[in-house]
């Protein structure tokens, strides 16, 4: 049965987006504004409406909590609000300033991602408002977004039809084109599936788009997620299986090349042991620069598990090279990296962050003494 209890007609143009908590019904508008609604009669709250945009409001959502609601606008900015008194606890501006199209609270609330028009995307700290990750797609504008149940991914969708996954670091983990369209929503199940074998939990993703049609994924976090531990690592790489190798290929722009590795019967152990040699002769690829770019991914892979088995602490590794630092340097970001590392990024990228893909604010170097000695003390104790 479906019965209309209920009609609110109180803003004065298009309404954009509704949210639920478990008190509150919010709502919002090309009118600027967004209007709070006590569930209980449906009647409007006194501190309503919410103003502060001085464009549309396209997207808003509730902290899990209830106690915080988001809003982002045309104008460039995510605005949070105390929902028991409508105050503003702050406006974070988009560091490019694009209409912001989409914005999501992290399950924990530690988080509030906003996805804009130039298809920049970034992680807020929620407690203290400030920029924590940012990251980009490379086509189109972002109008869908939606954090894994445990936090640990963020999945974006974009008007050219791309689905992206990011890890909670804003690293790119995954994108294709999903939709012919743009993706118009997308969301992830509450509930993961097990494979009934080896208890790996799996969760189901759904998407949406202007091609009138709705895809369901299944994202395995064991995959995409790096582990800490050797045993989890081998998973990870050396124990994938030929189809795991397939879908790595195909995640590193490489599809190309499925069948040939199929072929020849290439599973996680046989990947890591490639060589240039082995490229060329036994598995027949004559494009110098797709075996080129193969090797490139293949040393990332191993690096990976080289830094990983030997349980070196990630706040020692580059976060360019992913090697153990031996001449650490804080950068402008506020972040630490391999000095030459660093210098070479600097000169090719035009003064980006690697972290944050935002420009750098000075391309000045400092030494971190404090790092390189805890470093120096860890290979100490490692050694012996």
């Amino acid at each position: 049965m479906v019965k209309l209890i209920h009609t609110l007609a109180d803003h004065g143009d298009d309404v954009n987006c509704c949210a639920f908590s478990i008190s509150l019904l919010a709502t919002c508008s090309l009118d600027k504004t967004i209007r709070l609604y006590s569930l209980s009669d449906f009647t409007e709250l006194p501190h309503s409406p919410l103003k502060f945009h001085t464009y549309a409001v396209h997207c808003c959502c509730f902290s899990p909590s209830g106690h915080i609601l988001a809003s982002c606008s045309t104008d460039g900015t995510t605005v949070l609000w105390n929902t028991q008194n409508g105050q503003t606890l702050a406006v974070m501006e988009q560091p490019s300033g694009s209409p912001v199209r989409v914005c999501q609270f992290s399950p924990d609330s530690t988080c509030v991602a906003s996805g804009a028009a130039d298809g920049t995307v970034v992680l807020w700290n929620a407690q203290s408002y400030k920029l924590y990750r940012c990251g980009s797609v490379k086509d189109g504008s972002l109008g869908a977004c939606a954090f894994s149940p445990n936090g640990n991914l963020l999945v974006t969708g974009s008007s050219c039809g791309d689905l992206t996954v990011w890890d909670d670091k804003m690293r790119c983990l995954h994108s294709e084109k999903a939709h012919d369209l743009g993706i118009t929503c997308c969301n992830f199940s509450s509930q993961p599936v097990s494979d009934g074998e080896q208890g790996l939990q799996f969760f189901r993703l759904a998407s949406c788009g202007q091609d009138c049609q709705i895809k369901i994924w299944v994202v395995s976090f064991t995959h995409v997620l790096a582990r800490s531990t050797e045993d989890q690592l081998k998973q990870f790489t050396e124990d994938w299986s030929e189809e795991d190798v397939s879908t790595w290929l195909c995640a590193q722009g490489l599809k190309d090349l499925v069948g040939i590795f199929k072929i020849n019967n290439i599973d996680g152990k046989e990947l890591l042991n490639l060589t240039k040699e082995s490229l060329a002769d036994d598995l027949k690829i004559e494009s110098l620069g797709l075996r080129s770019k193969l090797l490139r991914k293949i040393e990332e892979l191993r690096t990976k598990v080289k830094s990983l088995s030997s349980g070196i602490p990630d706040e020692f590794i580059c976060p360019i090279t992913r090697e153990l630092m031996t001449d650490p340097v804080i950068a402008s970001d506020g972040y630490s990296y391999e000095r030459e590392a660093m210098e070479n990024w600097i000169s090719k990228k035009k003064r980006t962050s690697p972290m944050t893909n935002l420009i750098l604010p000075s391309v000045v170097l400092t030494p971190n003494r404090t790092l390189k000695m805890a470093i120096n003390r860890w290979l100490e104790t490692h050694q012996k």
